[in-house]
């Protein structure tokens, strides 16, 4: 059963290094809660995988469009993450990499939370609608799979990173539905290539921060052990984005085209965030880890890029 949203305070909790809002303006100190709250950093990943799956599918930018898809998806994503952070207020307050977010902290109120996720998702919502009442819809499935889905699985079994990476992969591809107004091949190609990456991606976290997650009783690799089959996992799910990536230069996916010099740049690409992961997999260290998560980070706006800049570059000829 889902975790149900709480609208009772977290305990607040003080820790060493605990960070004041003594000294800061009142709306530095409100900016900063609402950038942790929304993620920002990872909201504004996101919405750039939308961006680009628009730019794939769209012949001219329109600015109020792309204004909707920007604003929407970002309010959206944020609503996502402040759900997720009340769901999980109490577990976030018992690992070192979260336990400094407002929840924990108590500089924000669970009731308070839920009212600006709940805020933030009807006027993502009326964003979205206003560019594609298809788009909207993806987005909201995105938020209840999330909230509802991912977010209570991950401390009862390893596939929640497979649920979580159905949401991760669907901006790509929402950004080419906002634009066409439809579901074809062509999203669901884009879909293909950010639902495998997200997997070494996931785990290359969930292997540096496992000491943290095991202390709040996540459960996010795929052997539940930083070992040998963990990290041969990986490296198939890192080795499979690179066909799935170059399969538009087979002429089999609809509208979304991929010229042969595109095509393998991706592989490049691919050769080495592939590679990263065999290192993982030679060593089984953090430092390979840590590299392999630095390289997905890379490596999926870099292959989007590649995608539009191609795309571009072909309308111009």
């Amino acid at each position: 059963m889902p975790t149900p949203i709480r609208m009772e305070p977290c305990k607040p909790r003080q820790r060493a290094g605990q960070k004041s809002v003594a000294g800061h303006t009142v709306v530095h100190a409100i900016w900063r809660d609402f950038g942790q709250l929304t993620k920002a950093r990872l909201s504004i990943s996101v919405v750039f995988s939308a961006v680009a799956g628009y730019l794939l599918a769209v012949d001219s930018v329109g600015v109020e469009n792309l204004f909707l898809l920007l604003s929407g998806g970002y309010l959206m994503v944020g609503a996502s993450n402040v759900f997720n952070q009340i769901i999980e207020c109490d577990r976030d307050g018992l690992m070192h990499r979260t336990r400094n977010r407002p929840l924990p902290t108590n500089r924000v109120s669970v009731t308070a939370a839920f009212y600006l996720g709940l805020l933030l998702t009807l006027a993502g919502l009326s964003l979205l609608l206003c560019l594609s009442f298809q788009a909207a819809i993806w987005a909201f499935v995105s938020i209840i799979l999330y909230v509802f889905a991912y977010t209570p699985l991950k401390a009862v079994t390893p596939w929640s990173v497979f649920v979580g990476a159905f949401t991760g992969a669907i901006p790509y591809m929402l950004g080419w539905v906002a634009a066409s107004h439809s579901f074809s091949v062509e999203p669901g190609a884009l879909f293909l290539i950010q639902f495998l990456w997200q997997f070494p991606h996931f785990w290359a976290i969930g292997w540096l921060a496992f000491a943290d997650y095991e202390r709040a009783g996540y459960r996010l690799l795929p052997s539940g052990s930083r070992d040998r089959a963990t990290a041969r996992q990986i490296a198939l799910y890192s080795f499979s984005v690179i066909p799935v990536s170059v399969w538009p230069a087979l002429g089999w996916t609809g509208r979304l085209h991929l010229s042969a010099q595109a095509a393998l740049w991706l592989i490049v690409c691919g050769a080495i965030f592939f590679g990263f992961s065999l290192r993982l997999l030679q060593r089984r260290d953090s430092k390979s880890a840590r590299n392999l998560l630095l390289a997905s980070v890379v490596y999926l706006p870099v292959v989007q890029l590649i995608y539009v800049v191609d795309k571009w570059v072909r309308c111009a000829n």
